[in-house]
């Protein structure tokens, strides 16, 4: 019974079909052939990770992390596996056990860079809690957005890269009871950082939304930090820094774009007096997000180009390629903001992200628009078409639908226009033709190269082959009678046997 109901193919075609399909990111399709790769070999871990993935993509944690167990059943080391377990807890929001996995993988495999990032921003997650790992901020993608600014409606979400199926809805997590005894034993040196920041985000006012009362909370919980000490604040110093950062991001939302750039300044430069790379990196990302909704946008592409070597994944490179090829186009720098286009399209190909592929080819065609390489950016306007279907945005579909017919219109216009200015050549040509002195004082290449316009210039060509360098005189060789009562005082001189006199010769 197996036999006859077992799909045709085999389980290498399944997954090889499978991985190239999510990595496109039609995770539906890829999802099917996983699931028929499973219905082959049963359990295969590498596939049930795969599967995970898909999963996740789809919005569906609770099938994923069902998965990432699963593959962990027969080997409890396998790596890929407990990262897999740890990037699901992590989008479910259960940042402490997402960090005990990642730490699990750490070290079993130190030399994957992956379960080291994992570990930091389940780290800063916990302490931060009010967004996003630090290191990756998508929500600022729609600060110069072109497709109507539709990615702002999932700030929220994009934070932690969740994507909700129809059937779900956004709920905070009801955590089961925990032993406080076992989180000590897991999160080790963690555990008091844990234990104080659940007193702390205990208050909602901090983490409900409102800049303005979260900017009062993170103010004053500086200004206690500040005066206690380091064995009373493990890692007082990341601690002050992401309240610096948080203070910024709350100033940005109330509008004091000003006052938020002092603040992400001071993160700055705390986290170089700490050698806090990271840190770092987050504070660049804030300040050039600042710059850029001011207006400044050289300041901000200074700032981020600084960033680009500490970017740790595809996904942030493909965002900071973005940002800051937009703000080379608000420059009217249109060659740089087709270069990072590029750039950004390639990072979004290597990350599978459909959506973020979109926003990099619509960059592209803008740029190409504005160098009127109308051709090209049609091309790039119509792939970002079918990536707008793919994803189903019926705001962005209508807003490229838009450009093209004004791209469209200005590459009929460019033809149109070099149609004419070929036609006013011609004319040209032909007046220049008609008005060549008949007393050879213009080069007579000129006159032989235009004689298909001109009946002078023809005959003038058939002068020069047929008499050398003869004076004209209006015959034309043997056939000279013809236009020799025409001729004037050239046509008395000489009778048609198309010699006449040799000047020089």
């Amino acid at each position: 019974m197996a036999a006859a109901t077992a799909p045709a193919g085999t389980f290498p075609s399944f997954m090889s079909e499978g991985t190239l399909l999510s990595r496109r990111g039609e995770h539906g399709k890829a999802l099917a052939c996983f699931n028929n790769a499973l219905k082959l070999r049963a359990g295969d871990k590498h596939c049930l990770v795969a599967r995970s993935k898909c999963y996740l993509k789809l919005g569906d944690t609770e099938n994923s992390l069902k998965d990432a167990e699963a593959s962990l059943q027969n080997d409890k080391t396998f790596s890929k596996g407990l990262y897999q377990k740890a990037e699901t807890l992590y989008i479910m929001g259960d940042f402490e056990f997402a960090l005990v996995f990642y730490h699990r993988g750490y070290r079993l495999r130190p030399e994957l860079q992956k379960f080291k990032l994992g570990i930091e921003k389940s780290q800063e997650a916990i302490v931060n809690c009010i967004g996003s790992p630090s290191s990756v901020k998508l929500e600022n993608k729609g600060d110069l957005c072109f497709i109507s600014r539709q990615a702002e409606s999932k700030k929220a979400n994009q934070k932690l890269q969740i994507k909700l199926s129809k059937d779900q809805k956004w709920t905070r997590k009801q955590e089961p009871v925990k032993n406080p005894k076992t989180q000590r034993q897991l999160l080790g040196e963690l555990y008091a950082d844990k234990a104080y920041l659940e007193k702390l985000l205990k208050d909602e006012v901090l983490t409900g939304g409102c800049p303005e009362e979260s900017c009062k909370k993170a103010e004053n919980l500086l200004k206690k930090i500040q005066g206690w000490s380091d064995d009373e604040v493990p890692k007082k110093s990341e601690l002050i820094g992401n309240l610096h950062s948080c203070i910024g991001n709350a100033r940005l939302e109330m509008g004091q774009t000003e006052a938020a750039l002092q603040s992400h300044k001071m993160d700055l430069e705390f986290a170089r007096q700490h050698d806090l790379p990271d840190a770092v990196s987050r504070a660049l990302d804030n300040i050039g997000r600042v710059y850029a909704r001011m207006g400044k946008f050289q300041q901000a592409i200074d700032t981020w180009e600084e960033k680009i070597p500490m970017a740790k994944s595809s996904l942030e490179k493909t965002w900071l390629f973005h940002e800051i090829g937009r703000c080379y186009l608000e420059l009217n720098k249109a060659e740089a903001a087709q270069n990072y286009g590029q750039k950004s399209l390639q990072s979004s190909d290597e990350e599978g992200d459909v959506e973020w592929q979109l926003h990099a080819t619509v960059l592209v065609a803008q740029a190409q628009v504005k160098l009127k390489d109308y051709w090209s950016a049609i091309m790039n306007f119509e792939k970002a078409l079918e990536k707008a279907k793919l994803i189903h945005s019926e705001a962005a579909q209508k807003a490229i639908i838009t450009a093209l017919d004004d791209v469209s219109k200005s590459f009929i216009e460019e033809l149109n226009k070099k149609r004419e200015e070929v036609a006013i050549y011609s004319v040209k040509d032909d007046d220049f033709g008609r008005e060549t002195p008949r007393d050879g004082s213009v080069e007579r290449g000129s006159a032989g190269e235009g004689s298909e316009q001109s009946t002078g210039t023809r005959e003038e060509a058939k002068q020069k082959e047929g008499a050398g360098n003869c004076e004209e005189r209006g015959n034309d060789g043997e056939g000279g009678d013809e236009e020799g009562d025409g001729g004037g005082k050239e046509g008395e001189n000489e009778g048609g046997d198309g010699g006449g006199e040799q000047e020089g010769n």
